[in-house]
């Protein structure tokens, strides 16, 4: 496997995105792990910094040379009949309330948790192997895994291998020169189109900031690769009103308010189009305006939702 040089972080683990089993859990003043493998893990001992710059060069990660390098099976989901791949991406999954939600949501589906912060994705680990001993043959298809998503998706991911990608709550990164890091971009739509299966697959976005939601709006709907769903067609998919409620972040907005302090939540779902159905680039079109880049009143409301109005509570 290439590797960018480990380095040993603060809690004694090796930085490293090959597995979510490698990792030791955070010890206890014995020496001993303060949860052990089977054992609900408490929050309180796995808290991290929740703000990191993805873009820096002081922490590091391994990744695959090729894409059949990573161990699927064995490492992550070792009850699974058959060798597959995952096919949902929580990225970002924080504390792992959404990844453990919709992999009893979506049976069929392998759901792979990815975060940044060493002792978050610890907890991770332990919840799933938890749930997977108290409820037999369930959570089978969960699992988590740390690495920057930022920069190694496509190492471990082959092309139209996805069919879910959700970005829920993520970093907004308010300060100009940090926009670069915001998980939503230009660059980084062109490796979700890339990922997700054509004509099927879809990205899911949730935040509380409703300049990030103008941001996420702005850069999806001017991507030629995406088309954004309507409210009926969001209300059929049952993975909204899990992104809506399960997450951490989500369940604190319900509780202190969110940074607009009225819990507001701000969405949308974009659905990965055909190539076939792609406009294509020529010199007559190449100026014009597009018209996928308007952003105004009506767009920004759309997918927006205040706890104790017409939304279900939590």
């Amino acid at each position: 496997m290439d590797q960018e040089n480990p380095i040993e972080q603060p809690d004694g683990t090796v930085a490293n995105g090959e597995s979510d089993t490698k990792a030791p859990p955070p010890p206890t003043a014995s020496g001993g792990p303060i949860t052990e493998d089977g054992s609900m893990p408490q929050k309180k001992f796995y808290r991290q910094r929740a703000h990191c710059n993805p873009l820096a060069h002081n922490d590091s990660f391994l990744y695959p040379s090729t894409l059949d390098d990573t161990a699927w099976i064995q490492d992550h989901f070792p009850n699974v009949p058959q060798q597959r791949r995952p096919t949902v991406l929580d990225v970002g999954c924080g504390f792992g309330g959404l990844t453990v939600a919709l992999a009893k949501m979506l049976p069929d589906e392998l759901v792979l948790g990815l975060e940044i912060r060493a002792k978050v994705t610890e907890y991770v680990r332990l919840r799933i192997v938890a749930l997977r001993q108290e409820h037999s043959g369930q959570y089978e298809n969960a699992s988590v895994m740390r690495t920057n998503s930022m920069k190694f998706l496509p190492n471990f991911f082959p092309k139209a291998s996805l069919q879910k990608m959700f970005f829920c709550f993520p970093d907004p990164h308010f300060k100009r020169k940090n926009h670069p890091r915001r998980i939503i971009s230009e660059r980084l739509l062109a490796e979700y189109a890339y990922l997700l299966q054509p004509g099927s697959g879809r990205l899911y976005c949730i935040t509380d900031v409703q300049e990030l939601h103008a941001w996420h709006l702005a850069k999806c709907n001017a991507h030629p690769l995406f088309r954004k769903l309507s409210e009926e067609d969001m209300k059929k998919d049952p993975c909204v009103e899990a992104m809506k409620e399960e997450t951490e972040e989500a369940k604190k907005v319900e509780r202190q308010g969110g940074d607009n302090k009225k819990g507001e939540k701000y969405y949308a779902v974009y659905e990965r189009i055909l190539d076939e159905d792609v406009e294509r680039v020529h010199a007559g079109n190449f100026f014009l305006e597009n018209s996928h880049e308007n952003i105004g009143g009506e767009e920004q409301e759309c997918g927006k939702e205040a706890s104790g109005g017409e939304g279900q509570d939590s």
